[in-house]
């Protein structure tokens, strides 16, 4: 395809994204009126938004427009999963400006489209605008089939905490590519491409799930966030985390401890829970640490038995970002 957005025009740049889609049997109503409409067995819809901003979020000259769009898709439809729910629709809204090239934003619904497909969801509609700044806003929803939601809140002393889906990974491609290296390629498309375990979601919350989220800003303070909403401690054991021998050697390169992309490093979207002690987990679920009592102290999360004193751990406001 040759040309601008510009030079496409909104209603053409809408014509040629909304071609390139494909449907799911939940969508009723697909791209091309008011609103979509998409079945609701179980008469509860589960939705997350997210937003992704060039210069921010990604970079062109790091990923392309279809890394950028399975990356938007895959951070929105793990929050769906992290709830307990089956995905089942996107909508994009979609700021670019004028002389972006118009193969970007077609790549970028192929990218879009082709997660979906992965989390058996599909994209139903959105909006185009024009902007200075390209920006990204992905939708999801989702289904609970008749399942209680796992919110972060469930979390008991005694549980243990599980999880299934790589960590660190992003984290580590991440520093591969601010020292200019595109090489070790999987840890570079890790955080190209996120790779979310979807149907470990609903599947955790068939298990007995008492408390689940996803690792996007970090581990520690993703079950931060689940100590502070249950009113407990929750103490990781390192031992008991992978750290494959590449992402080792990695850190060994660029002097910096794996542990800590493992621990704080955002953005892989695997799937954490707690679960009761007597629940048989799968063999993809790995245990790496339990829940305990706060015992009349703010709830933490501990490494090792030790608070987790080194930075880490992803915040849109903070100071380092």
């Amino acid at each position: 395809m040759k040309g601008t957005v510009g030079e496409l025009g909104e209603f053409g740049l809408i014509r040629e994204l909304t071609s390139r889609l494909t449907s799911t049997p939940a969508v009723k109503i697909g791209p091309g009126d008011d609103a979509a409409v998409v079945a609701a067995p179980d008469r509860r819809v589960v939705a997350t938004t997210d937003i992704l901003i060039e210069g921010r979020h990604f970079r062109r000259d790091w990923s392309t427009a279809y890394d950028v769009g399975r990356k938007a898709a895959a951070q929105n439809l793990a929050d769906i999963a992290a709830m307990g729910a089956v995905p089942t629709a996107v909508l994009l809204g979609l700021v670019v400006p004028v002389e972006l090239p118009a193969t970007w934003p077609v790549e970028l619904m192929d990218g879009i489209r082709d997660e979906c497909q992965v989390a058996g969801a599909a994209v139903v509609g959105g909006d185009v605008v024009r902007g200075d700044t390209i920006t990204v806003a992905v939708t999801a929803l989702g289904d609970l089939r008749n399942r209680a939601a796992v919110t972060r809140s469930g979390a008991r002393a005694g549980d243990v905490v599980a999880v299934t889906g790589w960590l660190g990974w992003s984290a580590a491609g991440l520093a591969v590519l601010s020292r200019g290296f595109r090489s070790p390629r999987a840890f570079v498309e890790a955080h190209r491409r996120p790779e979310p375990p979807y149907h470990a979601g609903p599947a955790a919350a068939e298990l007995g799930a008492t408390a689940m989220t996803d690792v996007s800003d970090g581990l520690v303070a993703d079950l931060g966030h689940i100590a502070a909403a249950s009113g407990t401690d929750i103490d990781l054991r390192s031992a008991a985390i992978d750290i494959p021998a590449q992402m080792t050697d990695i850190g060994q390169a660029v002097g910096v401890d794996p542990l800590h992309w493992v621990l704080t490093g955002g953005e892989d979207h695997a799937i954490v829970a707690t679960f009761p002690p007597d629940v048989k987990l799968p063999a993809r679920w790995r245990v790496i640490g339990s829940v305990g009592s706060p015992a009349g102290r703010v709830p933490q999360v501990t490494v090792d038995g030790a608070p987790w004193e080194k930075a880490g751990g992803w915040d849109h406001f903070g100071a380092d970002t």
